[in-house]
């Protein structure tokens, strides 16, 4: 079981532009010849900024019209959010506030033996590594470069904790890097 930051990123570092748009990164490929297909299959809880629900649930028809449903996850999902958020409809989500070190072993007895992945954005990613929860970043660097926005991980992370594991390209719009990270003794 890991608890994992999955996500992708303009080559600049950043996950989308200042006003929360993806649409850089749905030009690049097609989702289907990443390693998501095999990802999503160990995944068995979800961890999601506020900001990303909050995408969610603006594309509901979009994400609809690609996944079936305006709800593409059977995982249980925490979204750590301050503000009162309306339910998708079908969607197991918990919402949650404060320190991520509470919620993680229930997340990992959710899990049931499967991986949690810290689905974004980069500042809650920053505090399960803050916490020494996060096992492995996987970040998909896509060709683009966005010049400012949602950064991808707003912490400083020095040599050692971060050990490249594999890189991996994807088509020729993205390069796949996955590190583990160190969690200093904990």
């Amino acid at each position: 079981m890991k608890t994992q930051y999955y996500t992708s990123s303009s080559l600049d570092g950043f996950l989308a532009t200042e006003d929360d748009s993806l649409d850089w990164l749905f030009a690049l490929g097609d989702i289907s010849q990443t390693s998501y297909p095999a990802f999503i299959k160990d995944v068995g809880a979800i961890a999601m900024g506020s900001a990303t629900y909050e995408w969610i649930l603006r594309h509901a028809q979009e994400v609809s019209d690609q996944t079936g449903s305006p709800w593409p996850y059977t995982q249980p999902t925490w979204v750590f959010t301050s503000r009162k958020l309306p339910v998708i409809p079908g969607a197991k989500v918990s919402f949650a506030n404060g320190d991520v070190t509470a919620l993680h072993h229930e997340m990992q007895a959710a899990a049931a033996g499967r991986n949690i992945w810290v689905m974004g954005g980069g500042d809650l990613a920053g505090q399960f590594h803050d916490a020494g929860l996060l096992d492995e970043i996987i970040v998909q660097i896509g060709s683009v470069t966005l010049g400012r926005g949602k950064p991808l991980f707003p912490r400083r992370v020095l040599s050692p904790d971060l050990a490249l594991v594999s890189v991996t390209q994807v088509g020729t719009g993205f390069a796949e890097l996955t590190y583990s990270v160190s969690r200093n003794g904990r």
